[in-house]
């Protein structure tokens, strides 16, 4: 009796999901060329990945060249860049999370703060405008400001008989120009979501909170960081799950032979190992482990924060 209707209740819900399917066939056509495009583009080239454990060869091709195995990743293990570009992407990604994680949300609560709605649009539009600076732009712009004979802060520097020091060429500013440049950069941009977040507070929470004679720093604690705190954990796991992806293009820019002790990073190493280099299986190799160990980084804090505070990604 049990698998008659363990049958029925198979054949009611296949009915069921080709109703929902022919019901909403408007929309699943509209979503067509999306899921397309996302075949071509993001899982077929996926089937590439095989070439990390091949000696590959364009003339032999992915099928035709020799299996390996993992003596690719045995090679990068052992090769001298590993421990310093390791070393560098984990720097440069930790100091960027530590400084551009928190700044959007303290500049969101600023903005949630000001009541004239002239300067605020004014705020919030100046913040905003350096995000759209190409990277290629910006990397123009960071090494004539810095530059210590021409740029505009030597000049600046000049007139008190100061002698600026050529940070761009020095390894231990590398870090802390490439950090504090993205956060003036992209801060303001990245506080959008945080000012939607609060602007779906409930406007009774706050006339209660004055009823009750909470002031603007008890407001700004009870209520407005409780209900960031959903949002920011999951902005704080997307960004983990990141911590080893750097962006190549400003570090690729901005690295000279002076600093490149400091700016060599995995996916610089990967461009020169692999295009310069033509080396096509062992910068594979490095990419797969680099996006391996991203997963992993973004699995375990997701598990971790659904078990403290049940915000997650899924």
């Amino acid at each position: 009796m049990s698998v008659v209707n363990g049958r029925i209740e198979a054949e009611r819900s296949r009915k069921q999901f080709f109703m929902r399917i022919k019901r909403n066939q408007a929309l699943y056509l509209l979503m067509l060329p999306s899921v397309v495009i996302l075949l071509l583009f993001t899982y077929l080239p996926m089937y590439g990945i095989v070439i990390a454990f091949k000696n590959f060869t364009p003339a032999e091709g992915i099928l035709g060249s020799k299996w390996v195995g993992i003596q690719n990743f045995i090679r990068f293990f052992n090769s001298y860049q590993f421990g310093n570009t390791i070393r560098n992407t984990l720097v440069i990604s930790i100091y960027s999370i530590a400084v551009t994680f928190p700044l959007p949300i303290a500049l969101a609560l600023m903005c949630n703060q000001i009541t004239a709605k002239r300067f605020k649009k004014f705020f919030q539009v100046s913040t905003y405008l350096p995000h759209f600076i190409s990277t290629v732009v910006m990397c123009g712009m960071i090494i004539l400001f810095l530059s210590p004979s021409t740029g505009f802060i030597a000049k600046i520097l000049g007139y008190f008989s100061v002698t600026m020091p050529n940070l761009i060429g020095q390894a231990s500013a590398f870090p802390s120009i490439y950090v504090w440049t993205e956060a003036w950069q992209h801060v303001g941009w990245d506080s959008i979501i945080y000012i939607a977040a609060l602007s779906a507070v409930d406007p009774t929470l706050y006339e209660a909170a004055i009823m009750d004679g909470a002031s603007k720093w008890q407001k700004l604690r009870f209520i407005d960081i409780p209900m960031l705190l959903p949002t920011a954990t999951i902005m704080f796991i997307l960004r983990t799950g990141s911590v080893m992806s750097v962006g190549f293009e400003k570090v690729y820019l901005l690295q000279n032979n002076l600093n490149s002790s400091a700016s060599e990073i995995i996916s610089t190493y990967v461009y020169k190992i692999g295009l310069v280099g033509n080396q096509y299986s062992l910068s594979a190799s490095i990419g797969l482990f680099n996006n391996v160990i991203n997963l992993l980084l973004l699995l375990t804090v997701n598990y971790i924060s659904k078990k403290m505070n049940d915000t997650s990604l899924v």
